[in-house]
């Protein structure tokens, strides 16, 4: 939203400078993206009176002047056609900056002659476009700075333009008269108010308005009217003035209306050539493949369901977003019809997107203007058009109704000190609301119809604050508990996460943090990439679902570093993965990947190929950090992006702890990374916590009584797995036998089979143990094998 400050001071009686009101504007929230002052620009230029002007001895064009400048006089060399004796003009000297030409000026010689600065024209000083000669003025003082003289004379060259970034929430700030209201609440200044104007119709308009019931959500109000006999042609000086220091092109005094009443009061118009109109206009949504040649001369492929306005010759405008060239305005326009709507934001921000089409109307509508102002705003452009174009009124004529905008939420001036922070008198609170706008009855605020982002109790409360200014808030420290230990902040979820990212990082892992959107195909190779979790309006073609496992992103990081000569890989990451899009259907998981050399995280070790085990080692590490309970087994029903044989998942029966093995190479080629590639996968959530909840460690639990080991090596057919033989032999004796482990395997023996070693520790309890309950133990453990596996103890 670009304004300047006289067109601010047109609706603002006010005494404060620029400075003071662009910090004001800031801290209302109205974020000033730019200032541009000329007077800025022009500081250092002063008047200077041309005493003598001799032609030069070496150039025809050129001339030798003497200036009278307050430091004295000084030889000037000029080429501009309108230097002679007597003008009064605008000085340049050695060391200003003359931004119409970029250079700062020293002093310099010229075919031969000194030259000490120079006379600057209007172009040089980008006052305008004129270059025809220097600048000449009626009157000044010699050494009067020229922007003193221009604020006497004309202010208008030197009037500073204010760029605000608009939030969506605040369209009534998309008028400079919404813009005042804001700084006089602020105590800028005092509102002026807008002018009462109607506008009483001659004649019955000849052309009429409807809206079909069908889109009447969609285009609830459209009034309109025709003013015949008008002359069209050039804007006044003002007003292009006005439309060209915000960037505007002045077009014609038609055009210049509706492009001024859609900056100063946030009310969009279009004005149609009534000659050019058959028949009268309707509103309807649009049919697919209809097309309309737009004012800015390019053709438009409606979408299905889009608002049109249309006449007996099809489409003429697209409701809320951009006129037809074909019922445009032109010079020779004699009549025309004015129209004024109110249109359905979400609806007109659809067209807008689905034509690529960005203007301002749309940029307001959809954002949602005044409804309550729609008729109001017509009189007044109606009477514009009289003033600048002469012409005849017609009555209005009215489609639908204005839609009810009333509502009116709970004041709770205690409520400014619990949610903000900020301790203000009730009485200001409700001048504040007034001075908004608000109507305020008892402890009722009633909302104006130019705040549609006003919702509900808290955005009372933050129409206070920001009033008030946010930089009054005060940092106060919490209440200290009176004693006792305070209750923790983190849930132990949260500290089960702590705990497993700082074990990952200290195995040697380097954290990453990816998106959590990734492309489709990566999301598929995961098992996601469903419509359930497609993103409705992504940011790149490449983040267009959410994740359903961590890996994908590491992979991508990882062919990314392997692009860049970064072979050996230790990434891990944790954060959140989805299975859908609704709530519980999001889970936090935390998932490393090995590639290429132990060297990724051990630079000073020994140097060997990463593999399975150091996945599954690194899985292990960090289920034991998080209190994952040690009886758990691993199974092989795995999801298919794992390489089959060579992953494994750490379950308790069917809860799934974690994952970890080798990649399947499948997935490595679709993710463009070399591998081999190992990866893990903890399941954080799916970790049981301790029943007893206690925030010390357990006791130890260590016997005073020697242990004893027993090996035993089993013949055993090459398809059973070891797995199946350390359960067998553990659940033997679950009271004596502490722990069974694999040491050795022995494949390629006759008849297809292997030979499997295990190592049974027994921890006596109470007492010694004989040899006679070894022997028994380790009997039950030979007969447990041979019943689970089939397989003979190995003599």
């Amino acid at each position: 939203m670009k304004f300047t400050l006289s067109w601010l001071k047109d609706h603002l009686d006010t005494q404060a400078n620029l400075s003071e009101i662009t910090e004001a504007l800031t801290d209302l929230g109205l974020e000033v993206e730019e200032v541009v002052d000329p007077a800025a620009k022009l500081g250092g230029f002063t008047i200077a009176r041309i005493a003598d002007a001799q032609p030069h001895p070496d150039a025809d064009r050129l001339r030798v002047l003497k200036v009278e400048t307050d430091e004295g006089v000084k030889q000037i060399v000029c080429g501009a056609p309108n230097a002679r004796a007597g003008l009064i003009g605008v000085l340049a000297k050695p060391g200003d900056y003359v931004p119409g030409i970029d250079t700062t000026l020293s002093v310099g010689t010229i075919r031969g002659v000194e030259s000490h600065g120079m006379m600057a024209s209007e172009r040089e000083l980008e006052l305008s476009d004129e270059h025809n000669g220097i600048i000449e003025l009626s009157s000044g003082e010699v050494g009067q700075t020229f922007t003193s003289w221009l604020a006497e004379n004309a202010p208008e060259k030197i009037d500073p333009m204010i760029h605000i970034k608009i939030t969506p929430n605040r369209p009534d700030a998309l008028g400079v008269h919404g813009i005042a209201r804001d700084l006089a609440a602020r105590g800028l200044g005092t509102l002026k108010p807008i002018k009462d104007v109607r506008i009483e119709g001659k004649f019955p308009s000849p052309i009429n308005v409807t809206i079909d019931p069908a889109i009447a959500d969609k285009a609830p109000f459209f009034a309109g009217r025709v003013v015949r006999g008008v002359s069209n042609g050039p804007s006044p000086d003002w007003l292009q003035k006005r439309l060209r220091a915000i960037g505007l092109r002045p077009i014609s005094a038609l055009v210049d209306i509706t492009n001024f009443f859609t900056f100063d009061l946030n009310r969009p118009l279009h004005v149609f050539d009534a000659a050019k109109v058959s028949g009268d206009l309707h509103l309807r949504a649009s049919r697919a493949g209809e097309e309309l040649v737009a004012l800015d001369d390019k053709t438009y492929r409606m979408p299905e369901g889009a608002v049109v306005i249309c006449d007996d010759n099809g489409i003429e405008s697209i409701a809320g977003v951009m006129g037809g060239a074909a019922s445009g305005s032109s010079d020779t326009t004699a009549d025309v019809f004015i129209e004024a709507a109110y249109f359905d934001p979400i609806t007109t921000a659809a067209t807008g997107r689905a034509l690529k089409i960005n203007s301002d109307a749309r940029y307001r509508f959809e954002r949602g203007i005044d409804p309550a102002f729609t008729l109001q705003g017509l009189d007044l452009a109606t009477a514009m058009v009289m003033d600048l174009c002469g012409g005849e009124p017609s009555e209005v004529v009215t489609a639908g109704a204005i839609p009810d905008h009333t509502r009116a939420y709970r004041l709770d001036t205690d409520r400014t000190q619990s949610l903000v922070g900020l301790d203000i008198d009730a009485d200001t609170q409700r001048k504040s609301l007034e001075a908004l706008g608000f109507r305020v009855e008892g402890d009722m605020a009633h909302v104006p119809s130019w705040r549609p982002d006003v919702l509900g109790e808290a955005d009372l409360v933050e129409e206070i604050a920001r009033i008030a200014s946010l930089t009054k808030l005060q940092g106060k420290p919490l209440p200290r508990p009176r004693a006792g230990v305070p209750q923790p902040v983190l849930t132990p979820l949260q500290r089960r996460d702590a705990m497993a990212r700082r074990t990952a990082a200290a195995l040697g892992l380097n954290e990453c943090v990816t998106y959590s959107f990734i492309d489709q195909k990566a999301a598929t190779l995961f098992g996601g990439g469903t419509d359930a979790v497609r993103v409705e309006n992504p940011i790149s073609s490449e983040m267009t679902h959410l994740r359903p496992d961590l890996l994908p992103g590491l992979l991508a990081a990882a062919a990314r570093n392997q692009a860049r000569g970064f072979a050996d890989l230790a990434l891990f990451e944790l954060g959140p993965v989805f299975s859908g899009g609704e709530p519980g259907e999001q889970a936090v998981q935390l998932s490393g990947l090995l590639v290429g050399a132990t060297a990724a995280r051990d630079p000073f070790g020994s140097r060997r190929k990463v593999d399975v085990y150091d996945a599954k080692a690194d899985a292990e590490a960090i289920l034991q950090s998080i209190g994952a309970p040690s009886r758990a087994q691993i199974n092989r029903k795995l999801d298919p992006w794992w390489h089959p044989g060579r992953a494994g998942n750490i379950a308790l029966g069917p809860n799934v702890l974690a994952t970890f093995g080798e990649i399947h190479p499948r997935v490595l080629r679709e993710m463009d990374v070399k591998g081999p590639a190992m990866g893990f996968t903890v399941r954080l959530a799916a970790v049981p916590f301790p029943k007893v909840k206690t925030p010390t460690r357990p006791a130890l639990d260590a016997s005073e009584l020697q242990a004893v080991e027993r090996d035993f090596a089993f013949l055993v057919d090459a398809q059973v797995e070891a797995l199946t033989l350390v359960n067998a032999a553990q659940g033997a004796d679950k009271t004596l036998i502490e722990k069974v482990s694999v040491f050795d395997q022995f494949t390629g023996l006759e008849g297809g089979r292997k030979s499997i070693a295990i190592t049974a520790r027994l921890q006596p309890r109470e007492r010694t143990l004989t040899d006679a309950e070894i022997e028994a133990v380790s009997t039950k453990i030979i007969e447990k094998v041979q019943k689970a596996t089939g397989g003979t103890l190995r003599r």
